[in-house]
């Protein structure tokens, strides 16, 4: 029996704004980066304190020859830089959603988030960890880790939001990164993604939903959307989910870009928590699998 379910947690009024920016990316990081810049000077305007763009925000393109031109180091990609300056200009903090990069050492490439400040400094830096292997009913065939190096570190990072842990799309299927986060302290999950149609028709909603009520975590989900200049589709539905599993925001499609407005309440997280003590039950008795 469960007799706390029928009682989800209330919201108090007037907590920070969360902006999850939904984008229908192209192979022009200069597009992309416009459309940034005007998703987020709508996001201050309507009193966000902090914006999420999806995976591969500032460039989506699957063929790997014509895509080489742009990616580079860190050290030497202008595109860190752009966002940078972007969350200065607007007063707001800024989840790069991810970029693709290479590694260090120049041999790999790299699938990061960057955690922006308002004053535009960089707080955190997340590298995909699962990589995307996959043939799918559908007929569709991934191989993420043919040109992709999977990062090994988990980032945990204090934001206006709270103690936002970072995440990359697949890194959804596996619930145990999501508990290592919790036990770092986070209390918001950020999920960007560039997730397929019928693996988003499938599975989205759900597992974004059940990774929250696991966690008791705010989750921020910013999605591609749409038909891509490379020829791929992806799911859309941005997401907010509270940590009592309720959807709180959902983008609507759009051609240029779609904001969904979240409120990001310290007190659902506290009542969730405090309704099914998730963290102490775990405790009370090890689990031996």
């Amino acid at each position: 029996m469960d007799p706390v379910a029928a009682s989800p947690p209330a919201l108090p009024s007037n907590p920070p704004i969360a902006a999850l920016v939904q984008m229908t990316s192209s192979i022009d990081p200069a597009v992309n980066l416009a459309t940034i810049d005007r998703a987020m000077a709508d996001a201050a305007a309507r009193g966000a304190v902090m914006a999420f763009l999806p995976e591969m925000s500032l460039l989506l393109d699957r063929d790997r020859e014509r895509s080489a031109t742009h990616i580079l180091r860190e050290a030497d990609s202008p595109w860190p830089a752009a966002l940078q300056d972007m969350a200065l200009r607007h007063g707001l903090w800024l989840h790069s959603g991810s970029m693709p990069l290479l590694s260090d050492d120049g041999g790999r490439r790299v699938n990061r988030s960057h955690v922006i400040a308002a004053d535009g400094s960089i707080r955190a830096r997340y590298d995909k960890i699962h990589m995307f292997d996959v043939t799918l009913p559908s007929g569709e065939s991934w191989a993420e880790s043919a040109a992709y190096a999977g990062g090994d570190a988990l980032t945990v990072v204090d934001t206006p939001l709270g103690q936002l842990g970072l995440t990359i799309c697949y890194d959804l299927r596996f619930p145990e990164l999501f508990r290592a986060l919790v036990d770092r302290g986070a209390e918001i999950i950020a999920v960007p993604a560039a997730f397929t149609v019928s693996t988003g028709e499938a599975h989205w909603h759900i597992l974004l939903r059940a990774r929250a009520i696991e966690t008791g975590c705010h989750v921020v989900a910013a999605a591609q959307s749409g038909t891509h200049a490379d020829g791929r589709a992806t799911y859309g539905h941005s997401l907010a989910v509270d940590p009592w599993g309720g959807l709180v925001a959902e983008a609507v499609e759009d051609a240029d870009y779609s904001l969904a407005l979240a409120p990001v309440a310290r007190d659902a997280l506290e009542r969730a928590r405090q309704a099914i003590p998730l963290a102490r039950s775990r405790s009370v008795r090890a689990v031996t699998l």
